[in-house]
């Protein structure tokens, strides 16, 4: 049995590992795919506290090595449930494990929602991108395209015109649905362009990078094409969280509905990063949450020995 089980390795569960190990606690891991999370998809981090630049994976791998080198174990497995017996939690996968523990911290993260393209996984962190406050320096004076027409993607939009030569708009429906007050921003800058009922069907790439997009209208099926240097999509995010509605309340959006204690309507059940409703997510946001949900899961667990 261990101490606290976190289920997902990005950088919020991956810190929560580090502060559970650090205050004397004993910390596994689950992991489905790879370590890093949505990070493993950015080239280039800049925004990191005490980093200059170094890619998602180099974070990503440095973020492992530490959590190793203090004793957390790792298991490649994917979560299917988490219920309690006897007091303790006890944690199931799809593999057939069956694991024990005093405490669960959920750090499921999300996964970005895609357009569908061919070979566009291929281009993500290299033409593709999800994130204009992290990505942005680096289309400085070049033009790219945003996929989608809600909030995220005119906030999106509004913080590439502040750097790009051009900002092309292509969203799906006949209208932007985004707030009036962010369509009113970007109406009035005369480097963003907004094509409505626009389909995108694929990319044009040269030498290895994108150089453009295939367009068709929503209206005449007419054909078109865009160039641009990168493609930012802003189509919405989706959280992985309905294997632990029985735990956790989700909001309207699938989203933990925690407050800034990580905690839920289950005691001794955490919930840290992306997947916890919030405004703002970012890699500092999300390790802000792990090691939030760590030392909530660790004094949970004091308080199990004192009151005994």
């Amino acid at each position: 049995m261990h101490d606290i089980i976190i289920v997902g390795g990005g950088p919020a569960g991956m810190t929560a590992a580090l502060y559970a190990q650090r205050n004397g606690k004993t910390a596994l891991v689950f992991e489905k795919t790879g370590f890093g999370g949505q990070i493993t998809h950015s080239p280039r981090i800049e925004n990191y506290p005490g980093t200059l630049s170094m890619s998602g994976n180099e974070l990503a791998d440095k973020m492992l090595e530490q959590i190793l080198a203090q004793g957390a174990e790792i298991e490649f497995e994917t979560v299917t449930s988490v219920t309690e017996e006897n007091g303790l939690k006890i944690v199931k996968t799809e593999e057939g494990g069956r694991y024990e523990a005093k405490a669960v911290i959920i750090a499921t993260g999300v996964k970005h929602r895609m357009l569908g393209l061919e070979n566009e996984d291929q281009y993500i962190g290299e033409g593709i991108s999800f994130c204009a406050v992290c990505d942005g320096d680096f289309y400085k004076g070049k033009t790219v395209c945003v996929a989608g027409g809600g909030n995220s993607a005119l906030q999106e939009a509004i913080l590439l015109s502040e750097k790009c030569k051009e900002v092309i708009i292509l969203q799906d429906l006949p209208n932007l649905t985004g707030e009036q007050r962010l369509q009113d921003i970007l109406n009035v800058r005369p480097n963003v362009q907004i094509r409505t009922s626009v389909k995108i069907d694929s990319l044009i790439t040269q030498n290895d990078a994108i150089t453009g997009l295939n367009i068709s209208s929503r209206i005449d099926g007419s054909k078109d094409s865009v160039g641009c240097d990168g493609l930012f999509v802003a189509i919405g995010l989706i959280p992985e969280n309905e294997s632990f509605k029985n735990l956790a309340d989700l909001n309207a959006y699938g989203y933990f509905d925690s407050d800034e204690q990580c905690t839920t309507r289950t005691p001794g059940i955490f919930v840290a990063g992306d997947c916890r409703s919030k405004r703002i997510r970012q890699i500092t946001t999300a390790v802000s949450d792990g090691a939030t949900a760590a030392l909530g899961a660790c004094l949970y667990i004091d308080n199990l020995v004192d009151n005994k």
